[in-house]
């Protein structure tokens, strides 16, 4: 896959900088950010991505609706999709794997978490 870069979408900006933060100490330094889907949507137009961690409850546009808009771009439809959500309901992690996304971790949640979830990510 070459070099990872990573759009990191959350609505809070102390949450970004945790994920940001946890990426680099992991050895992920190429991240894109995006307050909300719609920004988000707005970024991938002009950044090339490869691979997204999102929220789910965020302002403008959430990301179920963030994740199924870029399924429907035919340059993301296999881009692998972290969701980070305080949601933990069996109902909703099913329903974010409809909508597309490739795993999915509740907040609050450890660095070694977030980096394993990628690890497993990429090695498919």
């Amino acid at each position: 896959m070459g070099a990872l870069r990573i759009l990191a979408v959350d609505d809070s900006p102390t949450m970004r900088r945790i994920i940001i933060n946890t990426l680099k100490r992991a050895g992920y330094d190429d991240v894109v950010e995006a307050e909300d889907g719609k920004d988000a949507l707005a970024k991938l137009q002009v950044e090339s991505v490869n691979f997204v961690i999102t929220d789910w409850n965020m302002p403008e546009m959430d990301g179920l609706t963030f994740v199924a808009n870029m399924r429907s771009i035919e340059k993301y439809k296999s881009v692998p999709v972290l969701m980070v959500t305080t949601r933990s309901m069996k109902e909703d992690i099913v329903e974010a794997m409809r909508a597309g996304v490739t795993n999915y971790i509740v907040k609050p949640f450890t660095p070694e978490t977030l980096k394993a979830k990628i690890d497993q990510i990429l090695a498919g």
